[in-house]
């Protein structure tokens, strides 16, 4: 079988981390995978830098081509968002990408997987295109964007479970023929032309996802991302510590995000956290570090009641497996996420986590057993949370017990497994509406 999995980046971003992870792990068990993506980083033929050398990896154009797709999409946004830039990047409308169809990857392919193809790599046209050459196609849904027209996360707004417009993202909250309505149409007769078989990453975005009057004829089904086990694994906390600059005695809270300044990840409720448990614990509080690991950590340190050390953003996985290993406990604020990768890699390294009961966390965090769940936008049982995985648990059994859950629930072997499933219904259900 040949899967051929398609995502706008290689390397950057949680979509581009899962998938890249699944095509490693369906080829470590007997499917050819290959990787179709618009920005790709490793090399694509030996060059004497075996670190960067990815044969299972593609680039599907031109990078200029790539990037006018990208700026065009951007530019229809920004002109209905009536020149205000704060929203741009919060939606979507896959009106430019590239044509996939052509590509030599995607004719030898038997199956065609999606996962994020937004920002100027697939447009709702090409997908169309794919839907029309009679590949049987799996999506992997990373955020919502899939069921609603124009956002990736509808947050408090629940139209797309009847129809899109008069959307909350657009100026003046839209009209019923706003950019989200006319979206929406070309998504409904796009998923007339063939069916999609959808999987989420988490039960909780299963839900959202079949609550979707988009997807009411579709198949949505969940399985989640994979680890490596290998790569994150539990390594010594003091040589970790030390290979990062951190100090190695006392504690280390670790936060990590892509942007630490994203809203949604819950910078804000993270500092409120930091300070009633600096008020509650000073003791404990006092023996305690901050680690940061994500881009612009700047903008915030000196809203920290604890020291802080900003890491930068990095890619190098075993970096950021030393990450992991140096912390104490990993907090996740997430106001609304699917199946973070990031709790996944805290806990295949042994390390506690600690958010908020939104999403898809409560499916990964068992409270009080690998880690606290703490009440939505609650600081306050944040801080709790906190203070209980550093002063009061049995931080070893925390640790095992995470370990055990990754091992059972996100192997590269037991996710592979359930996608060749996936993979087979799939072509089996092709070849009975061809015939």
């Amino acid at each position: 079988m040949k899967v051929l999995i398609v995502n706008t980046s290689e390397t950057t971003g949680g979509a581009a981390v899962a998938a890249r992870r699944l095509t490693s792990a369906l080829n470590n068990n007997g499917v050819k995978a290959k990787m179709l993506v618009r920005d790709k980083a490793s090399h694509g033929a030996d060059d004497g830098h075996p670190q960067t050398f990815n044969p299972t990896t593609v680039e599907c154009g031109n990078r200029l081509t790539g990037l006018w797709h990208f700026l065009w999409e951007r530019i229809v946004i920004y002109l209905h968002m009536h020149l205000k830039y704060a929203r741009v990047f919060q939606v979507d409308i896959a009106n430019s990408g590239f044509d996939i169809t052509r590509l030599p990857e995607f004719k030898e392919a038997d199956v065609v997987h999606l996962h994020w193809v937004n920002q100027g790599m697939l447009s709702l046209k090409g997908i169309k295109k794919i839907l029309k050459s009679g590949k049987p196609v799996v999506w992997t849904m990373h955020d919502q964007w899939p069921s609603t027209a124009i956002c990736h996360y509808a947050r408090n707004c629940r139209r797309y479970t009847n129809h899109c417009g008069r959307c909350p993202l657009l100026p003046g909250n839209g009209s019923d023929n706003d950019l989200s309505a006319r979206v929406w149409r070309q998504k409904q007769q796009l998923l007339q032309t063939g069916s999609i078989t959808f999987v989420t990453c988490s039960r909780w975005l299963e839900g959202e996802a079949k609550r979707s009057a988009l997807l009411r004829n579709q198949t949505v089904t969940s399985i989640p991302n994979a680890i490596d086990t290998r790569t994150f694994c539990p390594h010594d906390r003091m040589e970790a510590r030390r290979s990062l600059g951190l100090p190695v005695e006392g504690h280390v809270i670790l936060f990590v995000s892509q942007r630490v300044t994203d809203e949604r990840k819950g910078i804000s409720y993270f500092i409120e956290a930091l300070r009633h448990f600096a008020e509650q614990q000073p003791q404990t509080a006092s023996q305690t570090t901050v680690a940061i690991l994500g881009g612009h950590a700047d903008e915030i340190v000196d809203l920290l009641p604890l020291p802080a050390h900003q890491l930068g953003y990095v890619s190098d996985e075993q970096t950021i497996v030393n990450v992991y290993s140096a912390a104490d406990v990993y907090v996740t604020p997430s106001l609304e996420d699917n199946l973070p990768n990031t709790i996944m890699e805290a806990m295949a390294c042994g390390v506690p986590c600690v958010g908020f009961r939104v999403g898809g966390i409560p499916e990964m965090i068992d409270h009080q057993r690998n880690g606290f769940l703490a009440d939505p936008r609650d600081s306050e049982t944040l801080a709790k949370g906190i203070g209980w995985v550093l002063g009061e648990a049995d931080r070893e059994e925390l640790r095992r017990d995470a370990l055990r859950k990754v091992a059972h629930n996100y192997s590269q072997t037991s996710v592979s497994m359930h996608y060749i499933e996936v993979y087979q219904q799939a072509i089996a259900e092709q070849q009975f509406n061809i015939r």
